[in-house]
């Protein structure tokens, strides 16, 4: 997605509008008529297009079931338009509705280990006295398994964003 942000920054710099030419239609008439009182008369028209557009696309989702972000943008100027779209995952919420169905089905210590993937998950469960589950173990197991082996405690994610 950088790159097609660096793309168009490129493009917006090189196509400037002091590069680009105003369109502009002009026309002028000039009638002589040949009668006695010689009058002239003169009218000119000027027409200027109006400016090109580049419209954004639209990414919506009807669902809302999903776990996306869109965003979309566009760039114009007098020689050249640009738009572009795209959509973000966001894994906290695909990890919460995994979470969700896990415990729907029946599979509760799965669900919380899921959700304690998350290094703030994982500080709540532990300062509330109930450990991760890890390897099996639950309770006061866990807690003893998680100091045996703290490099396998979550750490801080960052966003695909």
């Amino acid at each position: 997605m950088s790159i097609k942000i660096i793309i168009a920054a490129i493009v917006a710099v090189l196509s400037a509008p002091s590069l680009a030419q105003t369109i502009v239609t002009e026309s002028t008439t000039n009638p002589n008529s040949n009668s006695l009182s010689h009058s002239i008369s003169e009218s000119t028209t000027t027409v200027k297009s109006p400016p090109p557009t580049a419209v954004a696309p639209a990414i919506t989702s009807i669902n809302n079931d999903l776990c996306t972000v869109g965003s979309s943008g566009a760039v114009q100027t007098q020689i050249l338009g640009m738009s572009f779209g795209t959509t973000t995952r966001d894994m906290n919420c695909e990890r919460i509705k995994l979470s969700k169905n896990l415990f729907d089905m029946g599979m509760k210590v799965a669900a919380v280990s899921l959700m304690c993937q998350d290094e703030r998950v994982f500080t709540a469960m532990m300062n509330a006295g109930t450990p991760c589950p890890i390897d099996g173990k639950i309770g006061e197991e866990a807690r003893v398994a998680w100091d045996r082996q703290p490099q396998r405690r979550p750490r801080e994610v960052k966003s695909d964003r």
